[in-house]
């Protein structure tokens, strides 16, 4: 018996490229993820020739890599992405790629939405030579909570009760996840956003034009709905804009290598946390 999956991965295709031609006047989100990775990338002491992009990534992102001399291939679950990127079309949890093919990856605003993450972070690893790195962000838990509340009193005008924002991964999970995954020396952290905006409306077509809509299948809500989730989301705002939170998960993590340094064994230390913590003299 086949087990549900959380995402209906040909909506979610649909979503991609639906949201294609205005991406770059709403994925903002993307960009500041895109941002974050580049500075960390400049962090690290080392030259890297073959990178993989799952997912769209962002024209600064793409010059910055280029820059660098290397090797760029492109894979998204969308078909118009994948082609304006002249890439491969695939889900990360189904990767066409041969093992030890890149010594870089990275994932610009995916992961969320993927059905089988343990089996897209695996595969990912695989991936990659020996001290390869992997770095990636995306959306996690605790974004949109005002979306939320707003969709919660709407369903309450229908006598219903719908789930309309997607599950949502927290950052210690993820790092375990990286661990499960066979990834060496992980490390998962997050950082929050705060987006004014002027109505529900206009966070729903940043959503949408982004890629980022809901992939639940749940009922439309009827027009009074509507209205009402429309006025709790002005009803949580001040002068005029609601600030609506998102909170950004990002991974680092490296392919294992017998060259990479390894914790102490436990128990090995020389000083302890008593003497450590005393005040001198």
């Amino acid at each position: 018996m086949t087990t549900p999956e959380p995402f209906d991965r040909k909506l979610r295709r649909l979503h991609r490229d639906r949201a294609s031609p205005l991406w770059k006047d709403h994925a903002f989100l993307q960009q500041r993820i895109a941002e974050e990775l580049i500075e960390r990338l400049a962090d690290v002491q080392r030259s890297f020739s073959s990178v993989l992009m799952l997912g769209h990534g962002t024209a600064e992102l793409s010059s910055t890599l280029a820059a660098k001399q290397m090797a760029i291939a492109h894979a998204d679950p969308g078909f118009r992405f994948a082609r304006s990127d002249k890439g491969v079309q695939c889900d990360e949890d189904r990767l066409p790629f041969r093992d030890a093919s890149f010594d870089l990856i990275f994932s610009v605003g995916l992961f969320d939405t993927t059905n089988d993450l343990p089996g897209a972070l695996t595969l990912a690893r695989r991936c990659l030579k020996p001290d390869g790195l992997f770095l990636a962000g995306f959306p996690g838990a605790g974004s949109l909570p005002v979306l939320k509340r707003a969709m919660l009193d709407a369903d309450i005008v229908q006598n219903a009760a719908n789930a309309r924002i997607h599950p949502q991964i927290d950052v210690r999970a993820a790092g375990d996840l990286l661990g499960r995954a066979g990834f060496a020396l992980p490390v998962a952290d997050r950082e929050s956003l705060d987006v004014r905006y002027s109505s529900l409306t206009s966070l729903i077509a940043d959503l949408r034009g982004s890629g980022l809509s809901s992939l639940l299948n749940g009922p439309s809500l009827s027009k009074s709905a509507r209205d009402i989730a429309e006025k709790s989301f002005a009803s949580l705002g001040d002068n005029g804009r609601t600030t609506e939170r998102f909170e950004i998960i990002f991974l680092t993590a490296w392919a294992p290598s017998p060259d990479q340094p390894k914790p102490a064994k436990r128990g090995s230390g020389s000083v302890s946390l008593s003497e450590a913590f005393k005040k001198s003299d």
